[in-house]
């Protein structure tokens, strides 16, 4: 009988080729032997890319930047809470900033990112050699771990655990993790059918080792600077292993959400370098959900939530702000988040106004504007009309912008960036190995249209999509709501409408669902909400099942 082992922490690569690993001296009593696991010197990494606010940030400690006027360098600027009690302390600190204190605290230019974030890896780590000063080393500590925890390690010891010795028969087995994939049931995955992944492939698999990085970055920068980034790290992860002696020359991306855009972009760099790609939950032609939360402040509620649901939306509201005077300080001058918006291929109009009035003591409604009409980033650039997206009096409370450039030219700048993005940057482009997975779901519901929504009063007045448009602007309302004054003489209250179409309660399905017939294969998933994507466990067995297919390419 074969003496019984522990496992050891997983060896560390040295420049000459060789491994070395670090152990305690145990007591005399302990005769269990320390195991080493050597892994295969071909080396595929992993790298994950969160999505928008997945990335933690601080204060930046370079001096090229200029300093946060609020947060001391070093400092964490951002980091999204992880569990109840994290959310609501995090709910009651950003309740009480102001719109200006959060444009100084969110000031792209001044923050980086932080890769001091929690790591809380799963009791079972140490079964696997898993230790956290060699997943911080990878990143791990840069992302949210409550949204990409489970994905990381999932992948660490998926990936990387392929067979087992049976304790029986001293045979080679397939673990369970590999044979749930193999046997999951292709309707989780949003299809009929699938090319299983078989015991074959899985050995080839197994000739490879797969280190498990993450890439955070500024989320408040243009998405083509963040690819920059991402750019840098996957060049950095490959020499480190070529230099390794391992052959290491692709690597693998596994995107959520915005991360999709920045890899699209950074894979259109270095094609050759990226193996394949993994897109999840991506809002691939933007989302209007972006223009609510701009224009209008964080929705608190969704109808196809539950009372949980519905107030941790309250805390996701109260964070990211309520009212438009808290989110346009932050996203209106933002690359990144103004590269969220709907761009020029979303499919329009989404921006509607909606009148209802009493007909025979019966509420009808219809929509009577239909925007954009043309160029959407015309639109974005207008600061004149009621429905528009920035408002540039609530843009700039800390006087950021009150210097040569202001903050109208800013806000067109921002704009401009994110339509040359959308245009120029990213196109139509896909890395030819894509796969993409995203959320068509009536129990979680998104903004697939925004609808200004108003009652008429019965003044008299006949409505029209000239009339509406040039309505006169007078105030603000509750709920994001705007007050306006029709052919000077009728006033409307308008708010914003609920979300109306299915999708993963952020991203829509049409958005979603746009890389149809551009990539390998897309999987429409229900189940799922955006945030929480990859902490799906159907979502998990996907994406082991897409790398193990990916691997078959390789030589």
């Amino acid at each position: 009988m074969a003496d019984p082992t522990r496992p050891l922490p997983n060896l560390v690569p040295q420049p000459d080729g060789s491994w070395i690993g670090h152990s305690t001296l145990t007591p005399t009593s302990l005769t269990t032997r320390g195991l080493f696991t050597l892994p295969p010197s071909k080396v595929v990494p992993v790298i994950v890319v969160p999505g928008i606010m997945g990335s933690n940030l601080r204060a930046a400690t370079s001096p090229a930047k200029r300093a946060n006027r609020v947060v001391n360098p070093g400092e964490a600027a951002w980091r999204a809470p992880n569990g109840t009690l994290d959310g609501l302390t995090t709910a009651r600190q950003w309740k009480k900033r102001n719109p200006r204190t959060r444009q100084l605290i969110l000031d792209g230019d001044t923050l980086e990112v932080d890769n001091r974030g929690e790591i809380d890896l799963p009791g079972d780590a140490a079964q696997y050699g898993t230790t956290k000063d060699e997943v911080r080393k990878r990143g791990w500590g840069e992302v949210h771990w409550d949204s990409y925890g489970k994905l990381l390690h999932g992948l660490y010891v998926g990936l990387n655990h392929t067979f087992e010795m049976d304790g029986s028969d001293k045979v080679r087995v397939l673990r369970r993790h590999w044979k749930d994939v193999m046997e999951c049931d292709p309707v989780r995955w949003g299809v009929r059918s699938i090319d299983r992944v078989t015991e074959a492939e899985l050995k080839k698999h197994a000739e490879y080792y797969f280190p498990v990085y993450a890439c955070g970055y500024n989320w408040l920068e243009s998405c083509e600077k963040s690819a920059g980034q991402l750019r840098r790290r996957v060049e950095e992860v490959i020499r480190f292993w070529t230099a390794c002696k391992c052959e290491c020359d692709k690597v693998i991306l596994v995107t959520h959400s915005m991360g999709g855009l920045v890899a699209r972009a950074c894979a259109r760099q270095i094609p050759d370098q990226v193996l394949g790609v993994i897109h999840g939950a991506m809002p691939a032609l933007g989302a209007p959900v972006c223009y609510r939360r701009i224009a209008c402040g964080t929705e608190k509620w969704s109808p196809s939530n539950g009372k949980l649901a519905n107030k941790t939306a309250e805390c996701v509201a109260e964070i990211l702000g309520e009212a438009p005077a808290a989110t346009m300080p932050v996203m209106a001058t933002s690359p990144g988040a103004l590269q969220l918006l709907p761009n020029h291929l979303y499919p329009g109009p989404w921006l509607h106004v909606y009148m209802v009035s009493r007909t025979n003591n019966k509420d009808v409604g219809r929509d009577v504007v239909h925007l954009p009409a043309g160029n959407p980033y015309d639109m974005y650039r207008d600061m004149d009309a009621w429905y528009r997206l920035v408002d540039p009096r609530l843009a700039d409370p800390a006087g950021k912008y009150k210097g040569e450039l202001g903050v109208e030219d800013t806000i067109r700048k921002a704009i401009e960036s994110a339509e040359n993005f959308h245009r120029q940057v990213l196109g139509s482009y896909y890395h030819p190995n894509t796969y993409a997975f995203y959320g068509a779901d009536s129990a979680q519901m998104s903004f697939g249209a925004v609808r200004w929504v108003a009652r008429d009063p019965g003044a008299g007045t006949v409505f029209t999509d000239a009339n509406l448009r040039n309505a006169a602007r007078l105030g603000y309302g509750p709920a994001g709501g705007r007050r306006v004054r029709v052919e000077g003489r009728t006033d409307l209250q308008f708010v914003p409408a609920r979300q109306d179409v299915a999708g993963d309660g952020t991203v829509p399905q049409q958005s979603g669902a746009a890389p149809r017939g551009m990539v390998r294969q897309t999987f429409e998933i229900r189940g799922f909400d955006h945030q929480g994507a990859f902490n799906d466990d159907a979502i998990l067995l996907l994406t082991h099942h897409l790398i193990a297919k990916m691997v078959q390419a390789l030589p």
